[in-house]
């Protein structure tokens, strides 16, 4: 298992940034300063969700779940997409309609900028991490391909919730900073919708990411290929008639193969096939932790 020290990383940032802007927000009056906290507070509980499912995919296969507890992971992400980025986008948003209501502004806005460049420098760190993790699994591939491809929802919801933690903040700025320049406080809260808004962007992104993958994803085209080449070099093997296969979490996948054995085998012929197959494709590919190839008629 990959280690994960970017999820703690990011946790101590989000906390320590919550309290900050919570802080900020109290002393200023400032909607959108009150919005980035409460963005802060979600993702701090999106990590703790995210760890608590990295954890509880990690327990052995029993009577219960003989395939395993991988796919905890997956629920745990499209829970923090589904629900905890959507709600922190509509709270966000709400918070911003309300100062049209009541737009006046106390407070000194220095407060807020140090604040928010504080949690810039403390973001930038947190997103360095998960980039660090991201890049390591992507490899050579297109960044938008990978998180597509990528079958560790941990690290793109981290990694795409620091850059709209970011994207907040430069918001949250500019509300404040317009707001003060032109003595129009109605510029805060449009910053705060515009904050709630980009919530909803990330959650739509991340949603059909984790609902692909808690539905189950096949493994890449290359990879099957190969696996039914390795298949079919062996000896006892006319041809591999059919295969399926799913992600059970990011390091865990089952396979399942219709193969058509040379005629005349006997049943230890054949299960000794199995067994040499069974080898070749787990050294090939560590990751397909559960392999189970079934002999099919012509």
């Amino acid at each position: 298992m990959k280690s994960r020290v970017f999820l703690y990383i990011s946790l101590g940032v989000d906390i320590s940034i919550a309290i900050l802007k919570f802080i900020a927000a109290a002393f200023t009056g400032s909607s959108s300063m009150l919005s980035e906290g409460i963005h802060s507070v979600i993702d701090a509980v999106s990590q703790l969700l995210l760890i608590w499912g990295v954890k509880a995919s990690t327990r052995q296969p029993d009577k219960t779940r003989p395939f395993g507890y991988g796919k905890e992971l997956y629920f745990w992400s499209f829970i923090v997409s589904l629900v905890i980025f959507v709600v922190g986008g509509c709270i966000s948003f709400y918070e911003g309609f309300l100062r049209f209501e009541h737009p006046d502004m106390i407070g000194n806005p220095v407060w807020n900028y140090a604040i928010l460049l504080l949690a810039f420098i403390f973001n930038t760190i947190s997103l360095v991490s998960a980039l660090k993790a991201f890049n390591k699994e992507r490899g050579r591939s297109f960044f938008w391909n990978a998180i597509i491809r990528s079958k560790d929802p941990s690290t793109f919801i981290v990694m795409l919730g620091d850059v709209g933690d970011l994207v907040g903040l430069v918001i949250a700025f500019l509300g404040i900073f317009l707001g003060r320049l032109f003595h129009n406080n109605y510029f805060d809260g449009i910053a705060s919708m515009l904050i709630g808004t980009v919530l909803l962007i990330i959650a739509g992104l991340l949603l059909r990411e984790s609902k692909s993958l808690l539905m189950g994803e096949t493994i890449g085209r290359k990879n099957l290929h190969k696996i039914v080449l390795l298949t079919e070099a062996d000896t006892a093997v006319i041809k591999v008639k059919k295969h399926f296969s799913m992600y059970m979490g990011p390091e865990e996948v089952l396979l399942h193969i219709n193969t058509v054995f040379e005629d005349n085998l006997t049943t230890k012929q054949i299960t000794d096939a199995i067994e040499r197959i069974t080898k070749s494709i787990q050294t090939e590919f560590p990751r397909i932790k559960q392999i189970f190839i079934e002999p099919v008629a012509k």
